[in-house]
């Protein structure tokens, strides 16, 4: 189930072992992104892609927000 985290949140998860995604365009990616983030473009994410992911790890999701 997907909801809103803040920094602390973050920090402490990915402490504890939860994977980091990265949604940006491989680009954007490359330029800038959080330490240890795992890069998965929105565009082609698909259940191949998503294989990569562990199961049994918490995922947090991330992309550029302009709000």
């Amino acid at each position: 189930m997907a909801k809103k985290i803040d920094r602390e949140d973050v920090q402490r998860m990915v402490t504890d072992g939860a994977q980091l995604v990265d949604t940006l365009p491989e680009e954007e990616y490359a330029a800038e992104h959080i330490a240890g983030a795992i890069n998965l473009p929105l565009r082609k994410l698909d259940r191949a892609m998503a294989a990569w992911l562990a199961k049994d790890r918490p995922v947090i999701v991330y992309c550029f927000d302009t709000d």
